[in-house]
């Protein structure tokens, strides 16, 4: 090796020593995300004044986590007077995560902002803060370029959401979606009509027919949710077309539910014919969805006797025992539970068994003595659809069921039958005298591990208490970040995902969200995923693993905090399951395409590099064999 050669690889390797694995090895970045996890925005506030513009940006981006309305003021200041745009950005983001007038108050005077990201950012914050009083501030805004476009249709999507669009706002959304406009901005436009309140989709069918066209398939599959809402007649053949031939399997997955909406013998008999799409979770989504139809019932059982998907099958044995009860069937499957040695399976033929009031026995022996916690859940909610059906004379009997169930301390359980007794329009207020099992379940769950259980149980005895407002169970902080190992982890740490259907790449993110990433990193350095499910899969939404009981409602004896950042959710993105902000703990879903609901509202801490088409393959029990970082 020549002398150059050597000076070249020596500067190389020196670089690299020197170079730090992230950013927290900067003492002040760690102090600010430190006072965020433990919420102390009061401390926060005097970074926001920092001569570091990055110190600044931080501590902004950490208020959207803290989300404390006493920053909005100083957050406005910063908004309007920071020199430096990624921290105006950020301090815009944080006042859109703390609805409150000051937040409102500090975002219009921002609309006058001249670099385009922050405009961006102001205007979807204003979408989620703005009062009804002040729309027309929105409504008058012209944007200049492609970024004001996206901004304002996110805008106008968060105002559908809380019920604030008007005929205006919808026929600005309808031409987004119509002519060339970003495909950011038609995204949003398209989930506007799909998710919001009052936006008069029928008025803008043409708009809505003509995106399901759209040459992005994420487009396509917002145009065929909302177009649910417009006239059948019009809807029902760009939705047969969708189904029949969409190359995507979410579109075909979107189709088909939307078609189940339709009440339409053609619907009906497509969704049949669809049944067996190549895709299989097509296939779920309409058994899932297909609507009762006493002419097809033999159809129904005949392909749920040939398919080998046990989530079509016992979808298609619930629906045939709706449309056409009979002992036998029933007994049929039964015996296919008891058969059976899949648990996720076996649940799915309680679901099944839901409407039948004979059944009552079966599904209560299942909820009490079962050894599967996966089973214990499932006949549990099983129970609670089937009093639903019952006579009042009944009554009695379930009371009694629920009331084994619930002293039988399962959390899982709990917080399922908790459901049924605080029903007002169910009556066991009146039924139940002696409520005192409540209190005495309640003595034996403790927080942060069983907060999904304590939430509907605190919400019950208030019920029976005839209290308005029940205690409102708070996770305590109770889980510091571990610095010293998240200064170890390089900023671009991959992990890998060994599944019974091949690996999945994930970059952390560990300067976004490092609390998570240590707690994921932790976990997996403990073999904590390996061998464990992937619980919950919903076709063209996620898939969810990480639940140490297998039915999500598990999870360990400590809470993580919520870490908000300004990453939008899309195909591939990595999130922290929760049970509200700041009770993430073990459990993690991975997107199958944008969901836009979930942003601010969910933690995103990786995305996926490699592997979405296995996860797209996975189904409800599919298992994680190991996860391992990549050195």
């Amino acid at each position: 090796m020549d002398a150059r050669r050597l000076v070249i690889v020596w500067v190389t390797a020196t670089a690299a020593a020197c170079t730090p694995p992230n950013r927290f090895t900067d003492r002040t970045l760690q102090n600010i995300t430190e006072l965020q996890d433990r919420r102390r925005g009061d401390s926060l506030l005097h970074f926001l004044l920092d001569k570091h513009p990055v110190y600044r940006k931080e501590a902004a981006l950490s208020f959207a986590s803290v989300q404390d309305t006493v920053a909005a003021l100083q957050l406005g200041n910063m908004l309007l007077e920071d020199p430096v745009a990624e921290a105006r950005a950020a301090a815009a983001f944080a006042l859109g995560q703390t609805p409150c007038a000051a937040a409102c108050n500090a975002l219009i005077p921002a609309l006058q902002e001249k670099d385009p990201l922050v405009l961006r950012e102001v205007l979807e914050a204003l979408g989620k803060t703005i009062r009804k009083d002040d729309l027309q501030v929105l409504k008058n805004f012209k944007p200049a370029d492609s970024l004001g476009q996206i901004g304002l249709a996110w805008a106008y999507y968060h105002l559908a959401l809380r019920g604030l669009a008007d005929s205006t706002i919808a026929a600005r959304q309808a031409t987004l979606i119509s002519n060339q406009s970003p495909a950011t901005a038609r995204l949003a436009a398209a989930h506007f009509f799909a998710r919001g309140q009052n936006t008069n989709a029928d008025k803008f069918s043409l708009a809505l027919l003509q995106a399901t066209k759209d040459s992005n398939a994420f487009v396509r599959m917002a145009a065929a949710t909302a177009i649910r809402k417009i006239d059948s007649t019009a809807a029902l053949q760009p939705l047969l077309a969708m189904l029949k031939s969409d190359p995507d399997y979410r579109v075909r997955v979107a189709a088909a539910r939307a078609l189940a909406g339709l009440s339409s013998p053609r619907a009906n008999q497509a969704l049949l014919t669809s049944l067996m799409d190549k895709n299989v979770n097509v296939g779920i989504a309409i058994a899932e969805g297909l609507k009762p139809n006493k002419s097809v019932v033999g159809e129904i059982l005949a392909q749920a006797k040939q398919t080998s998907n046990w989530r079509i099958r016992t979808n298609l044995y619930r629906l045939a025992l709706d449309l056409q009860p009979s002992a036998a069937l029933e007994r049929e499957i039964q015996q296919l539970y008891q058969s059976s040695s899949n648990d996720y399976e076996r649940a799915g033929y309680l679901s099944a068994l839901a409407s039948q009031i004979n059944s009552f026995e079966f599904i209560k022996q299942a909820v009490l003595t079962s050894s599967s916690l996966v089973i214990n859940t499932s006949a549990a909610q099983a129970l609670v659809a089937l009093n639903q059906k019952a006579t009042k004379e009944m009554f009695t009997a379930f009371g009694a069921a629920y009331r084994e169930a619930i002293l039988s301390g399962d959390p899982g359980v709990i917080g399922i039958v908790c459901s049924a007794l605080k029903e007002p329009s169910l009556g066991f207020k009146d039924l139940i005298k002696d409520f005192s099992f409540l209190q005495q379940a309640k003595s034996k769950l403790q927080l942060p591990k069983d907060v999904e259980a304590l939430q509907p149980l605190e919400e019950t005895i208030a019920y029976f208490e005839g209290r308005e407002k029940p205690t409102s169970p708070k996770n305590p902080f109770n889980h510091p970040i571990d610095w010293e190992l998240v200064k170890k982890i390089p900023a671009n740490q991959k992990v890998k995902i060994t599944t019974d259907k091949g690996d999945i790449i994930l970059q952390l993110l560990v300067e976004e969200a490092p609390g998570s990433v240590v707690n994921f990193i932790s976990l997996a350095n403990q073999k904590y995923f390996d061998g464990k499910n992937f619980h919950r899969v919903v076709p063209n939404f996620v898939i969810q693993g990480g639940c140490n009981r297998g039915d999500g409602f598990g999870s360990e004896d400590y809470s993580i905090r919520s870490e908000f950042g300004m990453r939008r959710y899309t195909e591939g993105s990595v999130g922290m399951a929760s049970a509200g902000k700041d009770t993430e703990g073990t459990q993690w879903f991975i997107a199958h395409s944008p969901t836009p609901h979930l942003d601010g509202r969910y933690t995103i801490f990786a995305t996926v590099l490699q592997g979405m088409d296995v996860v797209h393959a996975m189904e409800v029990g599919d298992k994680i064999v190991s996860v391992a970082l990549i050195q």
